[in-house]
């Protein structure tokens, strides 16, 4: 059968139009060496890479290659949960978050070696409002900045406008009371943002929940309470790299399901893409979803 990639071509691309021919070219020169037979694909519009993924498992396809950033990831991952076919990474998106996780390298040629040739893996799947995701899902402050974010055109993404929007709405957002239940366990928060992790950062190395592991069958869930707009800005550097539990109004705990609820629409994301739902939300998550390749790791002794 036929190994599949599926290509974002503008993720990462900027207004260089010559970087889907360059990345179509080394995947191409990459099986060729192998032996592989590759059918590539480039995806069109939001949702197409998760059509490519659906016909690619129903093809009987071993492996689908997935090169973009983590909304590309999240949509091909997801047409692959529960299935013998395999995903392997090529991150070339703002975050990079689930790639991160994985030990993936930023360099695609090291990305996809060990696509082709990485060590066989397995990870769960949180599930938010129906929605999978493979990193980071979340609630309030983080879902309404990935709605912004989104909204500028590709090609003007990158690290400096995320922190620029996250700086000018932090000024500004509004947080709201929630009625939250982990593990049957109920609480009554005003919360700048909910984030149920899987995998440890955002993405950019903002590391949210570094003892979070993509296999163990929980979600590392962060409430953090919003307390002042300074305590925003204060609470901001232990948040972002790897010091949450440090942070004044932030709890940290792991559970397997969780509800949501408020007086209103609830802004959500999974894995940067937003959504909004109705009064309630409902977080779970399905261990062992998804087979994934990583890079191969020597031995002390190679």
């Amino acid at each position: 059968m036929s190994v599949i990639a599926i290509i974002n071509p503008v993720s990462g691309a900027g207004a260089d139009t010559t970087v889907a021919a360059r990345r179509v070219a080394m995947l191409r020169d990459a099986a060729t060496r192998r032996g592989i037979d590759l059918i590539v694909h480039l995806t069109a519009r939001a949702g197409h890479a998760r059509e490519l993924a659906t016909a690619a498992v129903a093809s009987g396809a071993p492996l689908v290659i997935a090169w973009g950033g983590d909304g590309t990831i999240n949509e091909v991952g997801t047409a692959l949960i529960r299935t013998a076919t395999t995903l392997g990474v090529v991150p070339a998106g703002s975050g990079n978050g689930l790639a991160a996780a994985l030990a993936v390298p930023r360099d695609p040629a090291i990305a996809i070696a060990a696509a082709f040739d990485g060590s066989a893996s397995t990870i769960d799947a949180g599930i938010m409002a129906g929605r999978p995701f493979f990193n980071i899902g979340g609630v309030g402050f983080d879902a309404h900045i990935a709605r912004l974010f989104n909204l500028r055109a590709p090609g003007s993404r990158g690290g400096w406008p995320y922190v620029s929007i996250g700086v000018r709405e932090g000024c500004r957002y509004s947080a709201l009371d929630y009625r939250v239940s982990f593990d049957d366990h109920p609480r009554r928060v005003r919360a700048l943002l909910i984030a149920f992790a899987n995998g440890r950062e955002y993405g950019m190395g903002a590391r949210i929940a570094p003892q979070a592991r993509l296999d163990d069958g929980v979600l590392d869930a962060i409430v953090v309470e919003d307390r002042s707009v300074i305590a925003r800005f204060l609470d901001a550097p232990y948040l972002a790299f790897a010091a949450a539990h440090r942070a004044r109004g932030v709890t940290v705990s792991q559970i397997k399901q969780a509800t949501i609820e408020a007086d209103g629409p609830i802004a959500f994301h999974v894995d940067g893409e937003a959504g909004s739902v109705e009064r309630r939300l409902n977080v779970g998550i399905v261990p062992a979803a998804l087979k994934v390749r990583v890079p191969q790791v020597e031995s002390a002794s190679e």
